[in-house]
Order: structure tokens, then sequence, then C-alpha cells
């Protein structure tokens, strides 16, 4: 393990500080599986909650793995023990609910099963002209 100098730990502890005054962090937290919600209750008195089905690591868990939620980490983390998953409260409260490329791919799921006018529009003229290029054998 690599040693700090005095200035190394007195900036550490200090941003440590500033994280325990500035960041959101939970005080109990809990599985609603009437709503299929993460409620998390924060120290300073708010609530959050946000559909299990949302994060990453929980899709699939059962309502009774979900169910067994723990605070961790001073309230920044959230640990399900029989999962073996653990969630940062303040990344959770900022909506990031898995990793980047995870997210990314989520969110384009999602925009392509939307459905606008201006959608439906550009379906019908792209029909109208054919529809989508058949593929060549060199694709």
């Amino acid at each position: 393990m690599a040693s700090l100098t005095d200035e190394q730990f007195k900036a550490a502890d200090k941003l440590g500080r500033a994280m325990l005054e500035s960041e959101p962090r939970a005080a109990a937290a809990r599985y609603d599986p009437a709503t299929g919600r993460i409620v998390i209750d924060l120290l300073n008195g708010c609530s959050y909650a946000f559909p299990a089905r949302l994060a990453q690591e929980l899709q699939g868990a059962s309502e009774r793995d979900l169910g067994d939620v723990e605070v961790d980490g001073l309230g920044f983390n959230l640990h399900w023990p029989a999962l073996d998953v653990d969630l940062y409260v303040p990344a959770l409260i900022a909506g990031i609910f898995g990793t980047r490329a995870w997210m990314a791919r989520e969110l384009a799921r999602t925009a392509g099963r939307a459905k606008s006018p201006a959608k439906a529009a550009a379906a019908r003229k792209n029909g109208a002209q054919g529809g989508r290029p058949r593929k060549t054998a060199a694709e």
C-alpha cells in the first residue's frame, strides 16, 4: 500500500469532510413491492424512489433479494448482500443507474420505442419511397 504524505492526508480529509456535508446520503432504504421501487430516505429528510428495474445490477433480481437492502459506507452506498451489489447513492439520485455503455443502450432502446407524430410521418414518407433498401451480399 502506498504511504500518504501529511499534505495528501490533509487534502483527503478535507475532501471527505466536504462530501459528508454536501453529498446526498441515505439514512434508510427499502424495497416497496407494491410499486417495484427502491425507496431511499436521505439524511436531509427528503426521500428518493426509483424503479428497481432501472438499475443495471438489480435487473432480474427477486423481490426477496431486493428487499434485503442495507445502507453502508456512512450512507453513501446501498448494499444487497444476496446479490453482491453495491450502488452509490449520489449517482442514483443523479439518475445514473449503470455503466455509461449500458445507460447509452438503455436510452437508445427506450427512444427507439417512442411514438410521435414526427416519427410516424417519417416512417410513412420512407415507406412511400419503397422502404428500407434491401441488404446486398457484400454487406
